[in-house]
């Protein structure tokens, strides 16, 4: 049984955030879906990259290092959130509860043996990376 439909999103860190939305924006020629704030600070964006995957960027406030990749995580898109879990648990995968995102999909984490961590999505109708809707974070 397939448990994933697709690579959701790859998470990545920025250095310099505008300069990075123009280089992905501009010369790439990919469509940001939304922007991320916190406390009224953009902090991030979504880029479409093609189909239902995307690309998604953070601001980084230190230099990357090996605690603090530039690549954060990556993500898989399941079909049904519990089911995924369930069976990952069946096959002895240590993984975190789902909790609904403030994007409005469903997450789930779990880490692979080199500390990769992967992140699940359930997206759900209202998810920001259908709808657009800007997302603040806490």
């Amino acid at each position: 049984m397939t448990l994933f439909s697709r690579l959701a999103h790859v998470c990545i860190g920025a250095t310099d955030l505008v300069e990075s939305e123009r280089f992905y924006v501009e010369s790439l020629g990919m469509e940001k879906a939304f922007d991320f704030t916190r406390a009224g600070q953009r902090i991030g964006f979504y880029l479409k990259a093609g189909d239902a995957t995307f690309i998604e960027v953070f601001a980084e406030e230190s230099e990357p290092s090996a605690e603090r990749p530039l690549i954060r995580h990556f993500c898989l898109e399941v079909e049904d959130m519990d089911t995924a879990i369930a069976a990952l648990r069946r096959r002895g995968a240590d993984i975190s509860e789902k909790k609904f995102g403030a994007d409005g999909a469903w997450q789930a984490w779990i880490t692979d043996p080199s500390g990769v961590r992967i992140e699940l999505m359930q997206y759900s109708d209202d998810s920001s990376q259908f709808s657009g809707r800007p997302v603040e974070l806490n």
